[in-house]
């Protein structure tokens, strides 16, 4: 399976980069996945009234999201909690990429919602992307889905250090293999048949 890790957050070393490079030695110990990770930090997405992203003139920051996001099964998405909410990079890049020109980002995918906090929290992020995501798939008329699983990334920096290595309570350790299991057997049943005829 085709996976892109993308930390939607602009800040250097935050993290939601943390998470997301924890994320992908959880998923290379099968051996199984092809993974990408995509990091916010260059974001140059020109936001909704301001721009738009043009197929033909993408910078090299577009160009590497698209290009992961495109041939990835499965798409994680690590949100920092920003005043209880998603971070406007966030949202902005779903209104961006969700119309016609981009509908191949949302189709035969399936995606999962992580939210990272410094204390606790997280769950509102992971469910306002949820929610958005949700509603392109719908308006684009598309045929993938967000896993019903979101994960709440609790005292990140406590847990994680910044080349994402596990340093934390078992718990956690515990909670986030047991959410990539569970996102990794939703996105095999809902990708089965494409899976099968790509082999």
């Amino acid at each position: 399976m085709n996976i892109a890790l993308i930390s939607a957050s602009s800040r250097k070393n935050s993290n939601s980069l943390r998470f997301v490079k924890y994320m992908q030695t959880v998923l290379a110990e099968s051996g199984q996945h092809e993974i990408s990770i995509v990091d916010f930090e260059q974001y140059d997405i020109p936001f909704v009234g301001q721009g738009s992203v043009k197929k033909d003139t993408l910078t090299p920051f577009q160009q590497e999201l698209i290009n992961a996001w495109n041939s990835a099964d499965l798409v994680f998405f690590a949100l920092p909690e920003y005043n209880w909410t998603a971070p406007p990079q966030a949202t902005n890049t779903i209104h961006q990429l969700g119309g016609p020109a981009f509908k191949h980002l949302f189709e035969n995918k399936v995606f999962a919602m992580v939210g990272v906090s410094t204390g606790r929290g997280g769950r509102q992020p992971a469910l306002d992307m949820t929610t958005v995501v949700s509603k392109i798939i719908s308006f684009t008329n598309s045929y993938s889905i967000v896993s019903p699983k979101l994960y709440e990334s609790h005292e990140t920096e406590q847990n994680l250090d910044e080349n994402g290595q596990f340093k934390g309570h078992a718990v956690y350790e515990h909670t986030a293999k047991a959410f990539a299991d569970y996102t990794l057997n939703v996105a095999q049943r809902w990708l089965q048949p494409n899976l099968v005829e790509a082999k």
